[in-house]
């Protein structure tokens, strides 16, 4: 398993992107400005982008693993490769998801912890309902983690 830094035409690995961020008007909004790595594991399994929010703040915008390798670890990897890569670079890693049974969980098991929530963004921001596991989502929940100096 390796993890490489994307630093040309991010966009090819918009199928993953989509993933965790269906509306590609919303991926291009952070697209740009963030940091992508790509998780190789006998090929692409996973990818991530971030983004430096200022005051120390990192923000995880983008998170996916393929669909048929979910489960396996990969998507974990990922968050403990940016623990480890910005400790001492940042003082607290973000991210902000929907009050879903199967992302918040994930985040907690990282070591994430709820800190506060964007009323009605999904609504007020996707030009179509979001759903996950269900259920549609409405507010943002940003969940965050302290990093280590």
């Amino acid at each position: 398993m390796e993890i490489k830094k994307v630093e040309t035409d991010q966009k090819r690995y918009l199928n993953l992107l989509l993933l965790a961020d269906e509306q590609e008007d919303m991926v291009d909004r952070y697209l740009e400005r963030g940091t992508m790595y790509v998780l190789e594991d006998d090929g692409v399994k996973a990818e991530c982008v971030v983004t430096d929010e200022g005051n120390g703040i990192l923000e995880l915008k983008n998170i996916a693993v393929e669909p048929d390798f979910q489960g396996r670890g990969y998507g974990k990897a990922l968050v403990e490769f940016l623990i480890r890569t910005y400790a001492g670079r940042c003082v607290t890693i973000q991210v902000g998801t929907g009050d879903s049974p199967s992302t918040i969980p994930f985040y907690e098991s990282c070591g994430f912890h709820r800190h506060h929530l964007v009323k009605n963004f999904f609504t007020d921001h996707y030009d179509h309902p979001i759903y996950e596991c269900g259920v549609q989502l409405v507010d943002m929940v940003y969940l965050q983690m302290e990093l280590s100096p």
